[in-house]
């Protein structure tokens, strides 16, 4: 990805951060306060609970972005939790964590409709690049038919020409004007123009805020 400033792309992907909330359910509080603290660094809000009671009472509040949920939790289940969660059709993106042992419950929560499966120890480099990849791939600016991913209303979408809303969908994914161009086929400055007209009829400041927008529906 020559040409690109990574660290802007950090910034830039930090600030995005700041609208989504990670709950963690975990009877090893430690276990709870570290991820907090490893996703709060990335810009993230975090919560977490220790049991299930205060785990759904926290959901009733506010259903969080993502949960990453205990395949194991004493006398409970964390597939049914999981399965709980995914009735209430907030959206929430779910991971389980496991101690390694669990096989047949981890596959049961795949079944069930968890995002993935997340081994202690747990390799943090790699689980935050799976919260941000699920993230990504679950915002979708435009119906997709089938998928199980909702379609997200923005004000002034439907003001969006066909061509707009696809070079939209790029500009969600954090693809630069040249990338989206080699992927659509046409010049980054075409690009910039249509992401011009886009922040203009979305009323976006910036390319930050013309993202939150449509992250925050």
């Amino acid at each position: 990805m020559s040409g690109i400033d990574h660290a802007r792309v950090s910034s830039y992907h930090f600030h995005l951060n700041r609208d989504r909330l990670i709950h963690f359910l975990d009877l090893d509080a430690s276990t709870c306060e570290a991820l907090s603290v490893l996703f709060r660094l990335e810009g993230f809000q975090t919560t977490f609970s220790t049991d299930t009671a205060s785990f759904f009472a926290g959901l009733q509040r506010r259903a969080p972005d993502v949960a990453a949920i205990n395949l194991t939790l004493g006398a409970e289940d964390g597939v049914d939790v999981l399965r709980r969660v995914k009735a209430m059709h907030a959206g929430t993106v779910v991971f389980m964590l496991c101690n390694g042992t669990e096989v047949e419950l981890a596959v049961q929560a795949m079944k069930a409709g968890a995002y993935g499966v997340v081994v202690k120890p747990i390799a943090q480099e790699p689980f935050l690049h799976e919260v941000a990849e699920a993230l990504r791939v679950n915002v979708h600016v435009g119906p997709i038919a089938d998928s199980g991913i909702p379609s997200i209303e923005v004000r002034g979408f439907a003001k969006l020409t066909p061509r707009e809303r696809v070079v939209l969908q790029h500009i969600v994914d954090g693809r630069s004007n040249k990338e989206a161009g080699i992927a659509l086929g046409i010049s980054a400055r075409t690009v910039e123009v249509h992401r011009a007209r886009i922040m203009e009829k979305l009323g976006a400041r910036n390319t930050a805020h013309l993202v939150r927008i449509v992250l925050t529906g």
